[in-house]
């Protein structure tokens, strides 16, 4: 599908669900690997979304249900979170959530409430536990995907190379991790030579090759290793703590707006 084809059919199911589950979608972006910068021809569309319930939905004894999720096939996949949970997790420095706010492909936002909720993320911003987030992901794809395989899925070394990279992101503190993975190598990777092996991988997933099984390469191999120690080693960066009336005072304008 061209990018004006997929913004139509994703809008489209976006109004659908605004519709049937009486909510209004604050913003959605595209949040796999197409917002990598590193997806092939076929790669899914992963859409993820925040969205707000009418002023009534909040006021309940009740437990509600705070996503909503639609795989509408197997190309199109779309899935949201409530915004009090979104709250939740940014009081958390939730590092997906602060990644879809970085997310170079934005399908659908209220402006306004985009500029603030960036502006909240900043003020919620833990290094700390979005380094030990990347870490552990780094950590446990290597051992689940390369670490000792005669044969290995090479698109995997891009898996783990993501969170390694950003915990270097963090460590040097960068700010926030950003969405572009060859943003991440440009600005923390300086090995020339794993660069290279990289830069070819990504090069051949973009072109539609899906990186079949093969024997490890060496250069990436060597360096996650390294860098898994390396990083591991480390004194945890500094943590931050917001103030949680901003984010009470955000939810209720939001939610007091309702539908």
């Amino acid at each position: 599908m061209q990018n004006n084809e997929v913004f139509q059919r994703v809008r489209n199911a976006l109004a659908r669900l605004e519709d049937e589950r009486n909510v209004r979608v604050l913003y959605a972006c595209e949040s796999g690997s197409r917002a990598w910068g590193f997806a092939s021809h076929d790669s899914d569309y992963d859409v993820r979304f925040l969205y707000v319930h009418p002023s009534d939905w909040y006021l309940s004894v009740e437990d509600r249900r705070d996503v909503i999720e639609e795989p509408l096939n197997e190309e199109l996949d779309v899935s949201g979170w409530e915004l009090r949970k979104a709250l939740r997790l940014l009081r958390k420095s939730n590092p997906p959530l602060l990644e879809w706010l970085k997310s170079p492909v934005v399908y659908q936002h209220d402006a306004v409430f985009t500029r603030e909720f960036g502006e909240l993320s900043e003020r919620f911003y833990s290094p700390r536990r979005c380094f030990s987030h990347y870490l552990h992901m780094a950590s446990g794809n290597w051992r689940s995907y390369l670490e000792g395989r005669e044969q290995v899925s090479l698109k995997k070394y891009l898996y783990v190379f993501r969170p390694l990279l950003a915990c270097r992101w963090i460590e040097r503190s960068l700010g926030q991790v950003p969405m572009l993975f060859n943003e991440l190598v440009e600005g923390v990777l300086e090995e020339r030579e794993v660069r290279d092996a990289l830069n070819t991988l990504v090069t051949r997933k973009q072109a539609g090759d899906e990186l079949s099984v093969a024997p490890p390469d060496e250069v990436l191999s060597r360096f996650v290793v390294q860098e898994l120690q390396r990083l591991e080693a480390l004194n945890e960066p500094e943590d931050v703590a917001g103030d949680v009336s901003a984010l009470n005072s955000f939810f209720r304008r939001y939610a007091l707006k309702g539908v």
